[in-house]
C-alpha cells in the first residue's frame, strides 16, 4: 500500500479512536464514514480550513469534523504528516448543533465536555460568532425559505472574509443526482425513521442563493464522488 495511503488509514483510526467509549456503532460508523467520505481528506490537502479558526459546525451529527481535525493536528505536531500536504490547521473553537439525540449522545459520551456539541434546531440555535461556518449534506432537508434564512444567519456569524463550506447536490445533474436524491432518503429513514421530504437546486440556484445571502462563491467537485451530484461549495462573506 502507497506510504501516503497508509496515513490516511492510521489518520481514520486516530479519528475514530474517542467513538469506541460510545459503543461500536458509533465507533464503526465513525470508521467508515472517515475513510468513505471524500471531504475529510479534501479539507486538509485544500487546506481549506484555516489556522487559528473558530468553528459553527451545523448539522454536526456525533463531531466527526472536530474529531477529525484534532486527530490532523495531533498527526502533524507529531511529525506524522506528508510532506506534500499543508500543515494540518489549529481549531480554537469548536462549537457543534445537533438535533438528532442519538448523534449527540454518542459525540457525549466519545469526548464528554472537552467538545462542545449542543442538541437543538439550527432552524432556531443562536449562531454566535465564528471563523468557519460548516453546512454538509444538511440544507436539503429543510424548506426553501428555511435555507434562505440559515445562510443569511450563518453570514451574519462570520466576519468580512469568514469562511462558508456547505455541500450540495446539483438538482440538474441527471441520473446521478437520482441517485444520491435515493441515497439521502435512505440516511433521513436510518436518522429519523421516516421519509423526509427534499428540497434540492440546480447549481446555479444554490450559487445564486449564496450571492443574495451575501457570500462569494468557488465550487470544488467531490472527488472520489462522481457516480453522485455533489459539489463542494467554498463561501466567503462579501457582504
Amino acid at each position: 500500500m502507497p506510504e501516503e495511503a497508509l496515513f490516511v488509514r492510521a489518520l481514520v483510526e486516530r479519528a475514530a479512536r474517542p467513538y469506541r467509549k460510545a459503543g461500536r456503532f458509533a465507533w464503526r460508523f465513525a470508521l467508515g464514514k472517515l475513510a468513505g467520505d471524500p471531504v475529510f481528506g479534501m479539507l486538509l490537502r485544500h487546506q481549506l480550513v484555516p489556522d487559528a479558526c473558530r468553528i459553527l459546525d451545523l448539522g454536526c451529527g456525533q463531531g466527526l469534523l472536530a474529531a477529525w481535525l484534532a486527530a490532523a493536528r495531533t498527526s502533524y505536531q507529531q511529525g506524522e504528516w506528508p510532506v506534500n500536504w499543508p500543515t494540518a490547521p489549529e481549531v480554537v473553537g469548536y462549537r457543534g448543533i445537533e438535533l438528532a439525540a442519538a448523534d449527540l449522545g454518542w459525540g457525549r459520551a466519545a469526548f464528554g465536555s472537552s467538545l462542545e456539541l449542543e442538541g437543538g434546531d439550527i432552524r432556531a440555535a443562536e449562531f454566535g460568532r465564528a471563523d468557519v461556518v460548516v453546512i454538509m449534506d444538511v440544507l436539503h432537508y429543510l424548506p426553501y425559505p428555511d435555507q434562505e434564512a440559515i445562510l443569511r444567519r450563518a453570514c451574519d456569524a462570520l466576519p468580512m472574509g469568514g469562511l462558508l463550506l456547505t455541500r450540495v447536490g446539483n438538482a440538474d445533474a441527471g441520473l446521478p443526482f437520482l441517485l444520491s436524491k435515493w441515497i439521502d432518503y435512505l440516511v433521513a429513514f436510518v436518522r429519523w425513521g421516516r421519509m423526509k421530504p427534499l428540497h434540492c437546486r440546480a447549481l446555479a440556484d444554490w450559487e445564486d442563493l449564496l450571492r443574495r445571502c451575501g457570500f462569494s462563491i468557488e465550487m470544488l467537485p467531490m472527488s472520489g464522488m462522481r457516480a453522485f451530484a455533489n459539489v463542494l461549495l467554498i463561501a466567503r462573506r462579501v457582504g
